[in-house]
């Protein structure tokens, strides 16, 4: 990987400051919108609305050229429309900016009167050292300076970097891992990638301190054979999960007209990204499930899994498990009397999956069950129901402290052992708050159904395999 890389697109994701090519005070174009967003994100640097026809844009005092900016510039964000682009990328280069974003539209994905603007913007750009994020993309957000120009609302921080190939859509999946509580350490619209391509964006994300885990939305590739290169070098430090459009035939078509790229077959795509060791899902949700294990967890020395619940959700776990290639192992005769001791007396031997069995236990009996089970040297990893007290003749006040006590003795469990514990709480059940800010503060992701759960097992298990062939 390139050694100055992470320096060169510092401009991008660290700037210090930021000129607005095409600052609007106009409600409703581009202008006003990104504008808005930088200001209303807790932006720490210094913002430079650009507008020939205006003295002030949103409150701040603005310029009629980025030529006229009584300071350095680090990061250009362009929403002018396409013809103007190449002339006032050149004007950049001469200010000395080093970073760029283009949101705008109408290049390479209309045609070729398109892919001649793109072109000679990117000569603009290269000939003075600038690299740029699009064109025709929504944008980026970067947690590391607080600047975001293309998410409503602004995303919480995290370690989980999202690079999307599509603008509005990839916006709408970083909106949901919003709302799962998924925090982002970076988004970036890569549009068109007539400049800086996947592969570069790899290379970054690799020395970014601020991101562990990197996923992707892609469509098509500029340099396939680069990405692939690079992904092998990256996922010796770093899981890379991705989900790919294009993969039929119709959406491989489609894909031309959207982002100019050329998807290629999916069959050839899938076994690169085994060869290179990219996590592939299938669902687009399905990155953040996998993402939310990644960052938290320790990765597991084998596929064996214990599952512990109440009946049927240990049976749908299993099958889950077994569907992903999980292995669930049965219990010794030593390690079910021992757990024995922890559940109530009508419930079934236990085995994998280990079954609570309803009533009469507490949130501590569940975790110290489970401390045992993270024990046994056939056992790489825990599924199971978040804690919960079920004594009903307990005090409201004496549930929430047994709960808070198992909560905190379940979530020193995966460093304590070195073993991934993942958790579920179904719809519909209210739990404490408080349980799940515990276990959510550890890393220990908390689901809704079996199936996630056994998906982010699965990507725990997938990368171990892969760090120990790379």
């Amino acid at each position: 990987m390139e050694t100055n890389h992470h320096a060169n697109l510092d401009a991008i994701f660290r700037p210090e400051s930021v000129a607005f090519i095409g600052a609007s005070n106009q409600t409703g174009k581009w202008g006003n919108h990104v504008l808005k967003r930088a200001l209303n994100s807790g932006y720490r640097g210094r913002i430079f609305p650009i507008n020939p026809r205006e003295n002030r844009v949103l409150g701040l005092k603005a310029f009629p050229d980025v030529l006229d900016v009584p300071a350095e510039v680090d990061l250009a964000v362009f929403t002018v429309p396409a013809a103007h682009v190449p002339g006032i990328m050149e004007r950049c280069v001469r200010k000395g900016v080093k970073g760029g974003v283009v949101i705008t539209a109408g290049f390479s994905e209309t045609g070729p009167e398109g892919r001649a603007l793109e072109e000679q913007a990117v000569r603009a750009a290269r000939n003075g050292g600038l690299r740029f994020v699009g064109p025709n993309g929504m944008g980026i957000w970067s947690s590391a300076v607080s600047l975001n120009l293309s998410l409503d609302p602004v995303p919480s921080p995290g370690s989980l970097a999202f690079v999307s190939q599509s603008g509005t859509f990839g916006g709408s999946l970083a909106q949901i891992a919003g709302l799962k509580g998924y925090g982002l350490s970076k988004f970036i619209s890569i549009g068109n990638q007539a400049d800086l391509a996947g592969a570069d964006y790899l290379t970054y994300l690799a020395q970014d301190h601020d991101t562990w885990v990197i996923a992707l939305y892609m469509e098509g590739f500029k340099d396939g054979r680069r990405f692939f290169e690079t992904a092998r070098e990256v996922v010796k430090v770093k899981p890379i999960l991705i989900y790919k459009g294009g993969k039929s035939a119709q959406g491989a078509r489609a894909t031309l007209s959207h982002t100019a790229s050329i998807a290629g077959t999916d069959e050839v795509f899938d076994a690169m990204c085994r060869q290179a060791g990219i996590i592939r899902v299938n669902e687009v949700e399905h990155l953040f499930v996998a993402a939310e294990a990644l960052v938290g967890q320790p990765l597991p020395r084998g596929n064996r899994v214990v599952v512990l619940g109440s009946g049927g959700q240990g049976v749908v776990t299993v099958d889950a498990c077994a569907s992903h290639g999980l292995e669930i192992p049965e219990l010794d005769a030593e390690a079910k009397l021992k757990i024995k001791a922890f559940l109530p007396p009508h419930a079934p031997t236990p085995s994998n999956p280990v079954d609570f069995a309803a009533g009469g236990r507490t949130a501590v009996d569940e975790a110290r069950l489970i401390e045992s089970l993270a024990q046994l040297d056939y056992v790489d990893g825990i599924i199971t129901n978040a804690p919960v007290t079920v004594f009903q003749s307990l005090s409201v006040a004496e549930q929430g402290r047994l709960g808070i006590e198992g909560a905190e003795l379940l979530a020193s469990i995966p460093k304590k052992y070195g073993k991934p514990v993942i958790t579920v709480k179904f719809r519909g059940l209210k739990g404490d708050e408080i349980i799940t800010e515990i276990l959510k503060s550890a890393g220990v992701p908390i689901f809704q159904t079996p199936e996630d759960c056994a998906r982010a097992m699965a990507a725990l298990v997938r990368y171990a395999r892969i760090r120990d062939r790379v």
